[in-house]
């Protein structure tokens, strides 16, 4: 870790989105960035200390400023460090093949119940050891740091027994723990019916329920609990059976809903509080608006229906109607196999109406919201861990337009340098911010 202060000097654009950590950001507020021009930064054992122009940071710091190690941000964009609000990062095997009958024109549920999909990932993963899920999530981590990312949630849900639901918790316990991307795990024990209780999914749940939530929540391995709510996988009242016993828990909820048809998952989600609806491709209007009233942030996918061929979620509906929107790669090995969240923003522009300001609050303040962490992370704010981006662009606007490129230029994580000229350094030691 670097012992030095850090000063980020001369920002074209410091987009702080400051004094939002208090609530998501809902309709016009998610075009406010609360930028500062020639703006400076000063970290300081891993924490942010001062953000303003660079005149006032240099003027207060005057008589320390020999000490620092100082980034030239001149003709840069320097954002909050992206988060990355649904991944499902630990698993085995990739599905390539499957890529290719779905150019021959299987839809993906059609893969699934054939034994593909899902289940495909589950027999890679529980084949996979401990040690060798680990290696290939860490060398997706890198990746996902040199886009930006410095905090990203982790979804079990490729074990489907609780021996491998553990065993994939447990890796990302230990990557949170090695590497210096944050990482907030979520317990999804119900991503599918296990083929062998397919005459009899009520049996599966009975497991979920009675077996794996008390044993996840003992194990202090997860801080929330999904599902797949969806035709041909969970029911709504199987699903709503599920989240209340994570609830009892102590988990809290999120819901894969409404992606492959309407499916009251958006209602659901707002009837029990959920922290999150994900997906919501085919969300009614009823649900937005119940979602919107409840304070269900909707973490949105966009590449998953552009992978998939698929009309993406309408953002700019949820927008309009008052739900704070994040967006999220959902890097998982069938639907969206990629870790550039960059890319996720500028299909959200693209693909789901959102403007280049929302699409930045979107993966920054409302993904932490998303993840239960805007307290300390998603905004440039005296006293928030010191996670920035800085982008090889002179405006917010430019990220959006010159799109699917990696413009990261430099990456600090708790105040250590970890991507330098679009590289990762040499020393990426965790942090203790």
């Amino acid at each position: 870790m670097n012992k030095r202060p850090v000063l980020l000097r001369h920002a074209a654009q410091l987009i702080t989105l400051q004094g939002t950590s208090e609530q998501p950001v809902t309709g016009k507020a998610m075009s406010d960035l609360h930028i500062i021009e020639d703006g400076a930064v000063w970290i300081e054992d891993g924490f942010i200390q001062m953000v303003d122009t660079d005149e006032s940071v240099t003027a207060f710091y005057r008589d320390r400023l020999h000490e620092a190690h100082v980034i030239d941000a001149t003709g840069r964009v320097v954002t909050p460090g992206l988060i990355d609000a649904h991944t499902h990062l630990v698993f085995g095997g990739s599905r390539e093949q499957e890529y290719e009958m779905r150019l021959a024109g299987k839809s993906y549920m059609e893969i699934m119940n054939a034994g593909g999909g899902i289940h495909n990932s589950t027999r890679a993963t529980q084949a996979a050891s401990e040690e060798e899920l680990y290696e290939l999530s860490y060398k997706r981590l890198n990746r996902f740091l040199q886009y930006g990312v410095t905090t990203l949630e982790a979804k079990s849900g490729y074990g489907l027994t609780l021996e491998h639901e553990m065993k994939q918790l447990r890796v990302a316990k230990r990557l949170h723990e090695s590497h210096p991307i944050d990482i907030v795990s979520t317990f999804m024990g119900a991503h599918a019916v296990p083929a062998e209780y397919k005459q009899d999914p009520d049996r599966f749940v009975d497991i979920v329920v009675n077996e794996m939530i008390p044993e996840v929540a003992k194990s202090g391995l997860a801080q929330f609990n999904d599902v797949f709510c969806e035709h041909g996988v969970f029911t709504p009242e199987q699903s709503e059976r599920i989240l209340r016993a994570g609830m009892e828990h102590g988990l809290l909820p999120k819901i894969h809903a409404d992606e492959i048809e309407p499916y009251q998952g958006a209602e659901l989600a707002a009837r029990l509080g959920a922290v999150s609806a994900d997906h919501l491709l085919r969300a009614s209007d009823e649900g937005i608006r119940q979602m919107a009233e409840k304070g269900v942030v909707a973490v949105l996918l966009p590449g998953t229906a552009f992978f998939l061929k698929a009309e993406a979620a309408n953002g700019r509906k949820m927008i309009d109607a008052g739900v704070a929107v994040a967006l999220s790669t959902d890097r998982n090995p069938g639907s969206s196999p990629t870790e550039n969240l960059p890319f996720m923003m500028n299909l959200g522009c693209q693909t789901m109406g959102m403007t280049p300001a929302e699409v930045v609050v979107a993966t920054t303040i409302n993904a932490a919201h998303a993840i239960k962490q805007a307290h300390r992370v998603g905004s440039l704010e005296k006293g928030k861990v010191a996670d920035l981006v800085v982008f090889d662009a002179p405006n917010y606007a430019y990220m959006q337009y010159h799109y699917a490129v990696n413009l990261v230029e430099t990456v600090i994580k708790a105040g250590q340098i970890v991507v330098e000229k679009g590289r990762l350094t040499d020393d990426l030691s965790v942090s203790s911010a």
